[in-house]
């Protein structure tokens, strides 16, 4: 016999609500209650669960609580529902209680095809209950309601286990749009997520483009090489690498892709002499002054150029008339300016003698300061006339107050880094500090000679930047793919953070432009981090000289508060949260915890995470491998996932090593393990043996 409405209702009741709070509720439980499988939800189910879901009847509908503790009490007089009576004692009796977190609220909207009711969840609480209120187990259908509410849920990455195995779909918008971490200790899944998260989402999206590639774009720097072969199987998927080979292309990151930032720390140029130097080195070569051969006279245009720059750097500094040995300083340099100043055959007349006239300025200066006891400070008059001078000298040899006009230093100009040695030579000669960079020059060259490095940031004369963006970020309509892994495992510790900063800096920047050249539309892509607490760890902010770490971890910084603007999505994937920069996990609207057993770890966690969650958060230590909790902007409430399984010709190889299998020559299926070892051949790699001979010509460049 059919149970009426009412009567099922009433079925479903489990207790009365006994202590209120906006951020707990107690129930004390029915003796009815179950105490340890529902069978009255539509499938058998077991109850009481931490972590499990209940309803409490609103205005709304229902509001969802999320149980985080389950007590016994026992009370010399407790008073229990149908068992008091005036006059008579009750007998004590223990009584079941539990803690509610309360999550939001379950509204009915209507009926579907089949007849069966349908439920939307929505996050937050209105209203809230009040004592003696009765409190329901959720059935089947409004279980799966809770997890699966939500709108443009596309990806499916798994099923949760307290809600009945319901669906767990994700937005890829909130997912990636507004960056997420994948957090948890080693082993317990992080990899294989990550990896699941792309390759569910493509799936996805090649199915809504009915079998075509999706117009996507991941870009994931793997420090272990564990994702080369990950994705092999996709269409078209880009692989770069230090040692390039079969699928695996050359990973090219040119020296002139490298802004003043990452060139400051990779020579750690002090602040006061050797960083200015860079930066005007950097102009100069960027805008070709050490480029291809042209003719004197243009050359004698931009050395005029240059005393333009550094004349108005030196008037608006005051060095001509500041303290000693400021006026000395500028005397030096007027010296060297003169020499500058020859004359040459193919001038024109008008040329020279407008070269003339500035020359004869300068040597009217020096003279005035060559006596026995000379005063060297100079007068503004002195300086701005002089600077008139060479700007008229400068504009009679075809140049434009536009051209005077600094050129960016960061701007990725084609350049050597020998052409960058003669600048940065040239720069100190006319700065007069030429015996305070050759520190820094010493750590150029040192670039430069390491073949190592030059593998990944030699000059790739034949790369363009189109190319280089084609290749790395994705063509037209992703028509080359919609995977780049850039393997960092072989890149030399020395300029690893600089590489990874380069990559990053330039596909934020790249994104940037687009947006700037399509008038607001956004190019989606994503940037993945694996072993993210080593390039995005905390710094100190106080430091004078950026180290090479500090200049990666701002460059993810600024992604993390600027790259959904412009399209940039970050995933983030860390064993040690503690470590990573408070501004990027800040930054971080979504979550995917694995098993965290750390302390501080946990602890940093919970501060992250807004929600009221300290009974789910509490799984953390005890979660299975690939089970994670999902919450934050990506989930409409907190929820317990198991994430789907990848085969493990999908998995990253980030297997634990096989001890026992080395050890006892035995592997799991009865096979045979060898592991000979030939430490010649390894040696010889290390040393670089039978590598070709690296070309001396750095030391003695050209002059």
């Amino acid at each position: 016999m059919s149970m009426s409405p009412l009567a099922y209702a009433d079925s479903l009741r489990i207790g009365t609500i006994d202590f209120v709070s906006p951020d707990e509720i107690k129930v004390l439980l029915d003796i009815e209650a179950p105490d340890g499988v529902a069978l009255n939800t539509g499938t058998p189910r077991p109850f009481p669960r931490i972590n499990g879901y209940v309803l409490i009847p609103s205005d709304d509908g229902h509001l969802v609580a999320q149980v985080e503790w389950i007590t016994i009490e026992r009370s010399q007089y407790p008073k229990r529902k149908g068992m008091q009576d005036f006059g008579l004692v009750d007998l004590p009796y223990p009584l079941r209680k539990m803690s509610l977190n309360p999550l939001g609220v379950l509204a009915y909207e209507s009926k579907d095809a089949n007849g069966d009711d349908v439920y939307r969840f929505r996050r937050g609480v209105e209203s809230y209950p009040t004592v003696g209120d009765a409190v329901l187990l959720p059935t089947q259908s409004q279980l799966r309601a809770i997890v699966e509410s939500g709108d443009n849920r596309h990806v499916l990455i798994g099923t949760s286990p307290l809600a009945a195995n319901a669906e767990v779909k994700i937005d890829p918008d909130r997912l990636f749009g507004r960056h997420l971490a994948v957090l948890g200790n080693t082993g317990s899944g992080k990899s294989c997520s990550v990896a699941g998260l792309i390759r569910w989402s493509m799936d996805e999206a090649q199915k809504a483009r009915g079998g075509a590639d999706p117009n996507a774009r991941f870009i994931v720097l793997d420090p272990n090489g564990e994702y080369a072969n990950t994705f092999r199987d996709m269409s078209k998927v880009r692989v770069f690498a230090v040692e390039p080979g079969e699928g695996v292309e050359q990973l090219q990151i040119p020296l002139w892709f490298w802004n003043s930032a990452e060139w400051g720390a990779f020579t750690q140029a002090s602040a006061r002499t050797q960083r200015p130097t860079l930066v005007q080195a950097l102009r100069s070569v960027r805008d070709g002054v050490f480029g291809a051969t042209v003719t004197p006279s243009h050359e004698m245009r931009r050395y005029l150029r240059t005393l333009v720059s550094i004349l108005q750097l030196e008037r608006n500094a005051g060095s001509p008339w500041g303290k000693f040995p400021q006026p000395k300083a500028f005397f030096e340099k007027l010296k060297k300016w003169q020499e500058g100043l020859a004359d040459q055959d193919s001038f024109s007349e008008d040329e020279k003698s407008a070269l003339s006239a500035a020359r004869d300025k300068i040597t009217g200066l020096i003279n005035a300061r060559l006596g026995q006891y000379p005063t060297y400070e100079f007068t503004r008059g002195d300086v701005d006339e002089l600077l008139s001078l060479i700007q008229s000298a400068h504009a009679t040899f075809g140049g434009s107050d536009t051209d005077i006009l600094p050129i960016d230093a960061d701007v990725p100009r084609p350049f050597t880094g020998d052409q960058l040695l003669r600048s940065v030579e040239a720069t100190a000669e006319l700065l007069g500090v030429s015996e305070y960079v050759e520190t820094m020059q010493m750590r150029i060259r040192t670039l430069l000679s390491d073949s190592r490095m030059k593998i990944v940031s030699g000059s790739a004369q034949d790369l363009t930047l189109d190319d280089w963006l084609r290749s790395y970020i994705g063509d037209n309509e992703a028509s080359n793919g919609s995977v780049t892994v850039i393997d960092l495992s072989l890149v030399p510790a020395e300029v690893v953070h600089i590489i990874t900063a380069v990559i990053a800096r330039m596909t934020l920047e790249a994104l940037q432009r687009y947006r700037k050249l399509q008038h607001g539309k956004t190019l989606p892509t994503v940037l993945v981090m694996e072993e993210a607490h080593t390039f995005i760890k905390r710094y100190h902010d106080d430091a004078e000289n950026q180290n090479s770490a500090a200049i990666c971890c701002q460059v993810f910084e600024k992604i993390a508060r600027e790259g959904r603007k412009f399209g940039l999505g970050l995933v983030l994937s860390s064993q040690r949260p503690s470590e990573l920069s408070p501004t990027v996990l800040s930054q971080c609207n979504s979550y995917l915890l694995h098993r965290i057993s750390n302390d501080r770890d946990q602890e940093l966690v919970h501060k992250l995470v807004p929600d009221n969650l300290r009974g789910l958060l509490g799984d953390l230590p005890s979660l299975p491998s690939r089970h994670a909790i999902l919450l934050g902007w990506a989930s409409e409430l907190p929820v317990l996932v198991q994430m789907n399984a990848l085969p493990e010709q999908h998995r990253p190889k980030s297997d634990d090593p096989d001890f026992w299998a080395v050890w006892s020559g035995q592997g799991g299926k009865g096979q045979t393990v060898e592991r000979p070892v030939d430490w010649k051949s390894v040696a010889d790699d290390w040393q670089q043996i039978g590598a070709p001979a690296q070309e001396q010509d750095l030391e003695n460049y050209d002059e």
